[in-house]
C-alpha cells in the first residue's frame, strides 16, 4: 500500500467510529438490506461468488453524505444472510483514480479476483477524464492495483465509466457507459485475450445507434448476459423524458432484449423495459452464480433525486442496497423474484386465510410492524383495492393500474406517484418492507416497485381498503434480518 492509501484508510475508519454511535441509533436503520457504516453508499460493483463466497462491493463516500472521491467498500457472504464487513477494497490513493474509484465488475482468471473499475479524474486540477482500471487478489481480500487499463477511444467525451467484464468463447468481453461527442449515450464494447490489453471495437447500442431514436445524453452501469438464450443489455440512461407513467424518476434503469453479434458488432434489441417502477432504484448489476442463478442487486437511489432531503442525512449516512433478486426469463421479459436465502430470516408465520372487505377499510389483527414479509393472494377484486403502510405510503389498484404514493420529500404538502399497467389483473403482492424501504413485486415479480420511506418511527399499522369486494389470503412473517461481523473496525 502506498503512504496515501493507508492514511485515507485510517481517516475513513476514524469516521466510521467517530459517528458510530450517531449511525446505529437512527430508528431508519434497516434490519436485511445493505447500508454504509458512515457516509453515502451507491453502486453495487464486483458482484461476484468466488470460491464458495459472494462478494459485494459498493461505491462509498466515508467523509460524508455526498458524492465525491468514492471507497470501494467491501461485503462477503457464504450464504447471503450472514455477511462480514471486510476492509474497504480500493481507495482513491493514485493518480489515475485520485477523485475518485467509481463503479465497475469483478471477473475470476487464473484463480485470481479481478477488479475493473473507473478512475475519475474531475477535472478541477487539469483535464477531466476517465479512465478503466484493473487491480488483482489473490484472496479477494487485499487487491493490488495495477492501473489504467483502457483509455477513452476518439469520439467520446470524459463521460466513460462503469466497465463490465464477462467471457465468451476465446475472448474477455467489456462494455463501458460513454457519452459520445455529439451527446448521445452509448455503451461500447471492448476486447482481451488477457484482460491487460484491450481491443476497442465500437459502440453496440445508444441513443440514435441503430434503429434507436433519441434516448438519453449518457448511459450509466451497462450489464451485458444471457438469459434463456436471450441476450441482455442492463442500462441506467440519463435524460430520458417522462413519458405517461413511464421514466419518472430523474434517471432510469432497464433492459434491452434481443441478439449480440460481437464480431460485428451490433446488438439488434427490443424496446427499453425499466426493471423497477419505484421512487429509489439505480445502476443495478447481475452475476451468476455456482448455482447458475442470474442474481441482481441495485442502488435504493438515484443521483440528483433530492437526496440530501433524506433524514438520514443528520444521522451522517444515506442510502442502502436492494435485496438480492433471482432473474429469470418467462418468454417476454424478465421475472424478478426474492432470493429463496431470504427464507432463512422469517419467524413464524402468521396465518389468514379468505379476509373480505366490502367498502370499507380495515386493519388485519396481527398484519403490522417494521420488518416484515407480506405474501397476499387474491381470489377476488371487483372494483378498487389499496393498502396503506403507516400513515404515510398508499399501494392502490383499479383498473389495470397499480399505483405507489407517498409524500414529496422535499415538499411534504404534495404527494408524488409511480404507476405501473397491471395488464392481466392483479393476483398477487409479495412485499418486504424494512423500517425505511419498501419493495413490491407485483404477479410473481412482472413488475417491482422498490422505494425508501420515512414514516413516523412509532408507526407499525397497515390498513386495507376495498371499493366494492376485494377477497384474498394474507401470509406474514417477522423477519430477522442480516448478521454482520465487522472486520473492516476490527482490522483497523
Amino acid at each position: 500500500m502506498s503512504a496515501n492509501d493507508v492514511e485515507l484508510r485510517k481517516s475513513a475508519s476514524e469516521e466510521v467510529k467517530k459517528h458510530k454511535s450517531k449511525v446505529e441509533s437512527d430508528p431508519y436503520r434497516l434490519t436485511y438490506h445493505h447500508m454504509p457504516p458512515v457516509g453515502l453508499m451507491n453502486d453495487p460493483n464486483g458482484w461476484i461468488q468466488w470460491k464458495g463466497t459472494y462478494h459485494l462491493f459498493y461505491q462509498w463516500m466515508p467523509f460524508n453524505t455526498d458524492h465525491g472521491a468514492k471507497f470501494w467498500g467491501h461485503l462477503s457472504s457464504s450464504d447471503l444472510i450472514h455477511w462480514k464487513e471486510e476492509d474497504a477494497a480500493l481507495t482513491p490513493s493514485d493518480w489515475f483514480d485520485r477523485d475518485g474509484v467509481f463503479s465497475g465488475s469483478a471477473v475470476v482468471h487464473n484463480d485470481q479476483l479481478y477488479l475493473f473499475y473507473t478512475g475519475n479524474i474531475d477535472g478541477e486540477n487539469g483535464a477531466e477524464e476517465e479512465y478503466q482500471c484493473a487491480a488483482v487478489s489473490n484472496d479477494a481480500v487485499t487487491f493490488e492495483k495495477k492501473g489504467v487499463v483502457i483509455e477513452r477511444p476518439e469520439g467520446y467525451t470524459a463521460n466513460f465509466r462503469d466497465p463490465k467484464v464477462w467471457r465468451e468463447d476465446d475472448y474477455w468481453y467489456l462494455v463501458v457507459g460513454a457519452q459520445s461527442v455529439d451527446m448521445q449515450g452509448k455503451v461500447v464494447l471492448f476486447r482481451s485475450h488477457d484482460l491487460t490489453n484491450w481491443e476497442y471495437l465500437g459502440p453496440i447500442a445508444g441513443s440514435l445507434e441503430g434503429e434507436m431514436g433519441v434516448f438519453g445524453y449518457m448511459w450509466e452501469c451497462p450489464d451485458v448476459f444471457k438469459i434463456n438464450n436471450k441476450d441482455i443489455l442492463v442500462v441506467s440512461p440519463q435524460g430520458v423524458e417522462a413519458e405517461g407513467m413511464h421514466y419518472a424518476n430523474t434517471y432510469q434503469s432497464g433492459y434491452f432484449a434481443g441478439k449480440l453479434d460481437v464480431n460485428t458488432p451490433t446488438f439488434s434489441h427490443d424496446g427499453f423495459k425499466e426493471l423497477d417502477r419505484g421512487f429509489e432504484f439505480y445502476a443495478p448489476q447481475t452475476m451468476e452464480d455456482e448455482k447458475g442463478r442470474r442474481l441482481l442487486i441495485g442502488w435504493m437511489g438515484v443521483p440528483d433525486q433530492y437526496e440530501q432531503a433524506h433524514p438520514t442525512i443528520e444521522n451522517h449516512w444515506i442510502h442502502c442496497m436492494t435485496i438480492p433478486r433471482e432473474l429469470s426469463w418467462n418468454g417476454e421479459q424478465i421475472i424478478q423474484t426474492p432470493v429463496e436465502e431470504l427464507k432463512e430470516m422469517r419467524g413464524p408465520v402468521l396465518l389468514h386465510s379468505s379476509i373480505t372487505i366490502e367498502n370499507d377499510q380495515n386493519a388485519i389483527r396481527g398484519i403490522q410492524g417494521r420488518a416484515i414479509e407480506l405474501n397476499i393472494e387474491f381470489e377476488e377484486l371487483e372494483d378498487q383495492f389499496a393498502i396503506e403502510f403507516f400513515q404515510y405510503a398508499s399501494l392502490s389498484y383499479k383498473k389495470g393500474i397499480l399505483t405507489l404514493s407517498r409524500p414529496h420529500f422535499e415538499d411534504k404538502s404534495k404527494t408524488e406517484f409511480r404507476r405501473a399497467e397491471i395488464n392481466q389483473g392483479l393476483h398477487r403482492l409479495h412485499i418486504f418492507i424494512d423500517h425505511s424501504t419498501l419493495e413490491i413485486f407485483v404477479n410473481g415479480g412482472e413488475e417491482v416497485f422498490t422505494s425508501r420511506i420515512f414514516p413516523q418511527h412509532e408507526a407499525e399499522d397497515i390498513l386495507f381498503t376495498s371499493l366494492g369486494k376485494t377477497s384474498f389470503s394474507i401470509e406474514q412473517w417477522k423477519l430477522n434480518g442480516y448478521t454482520y461481523e465487522n472486520k473492516f473496525l476490527s482490522s483497523s
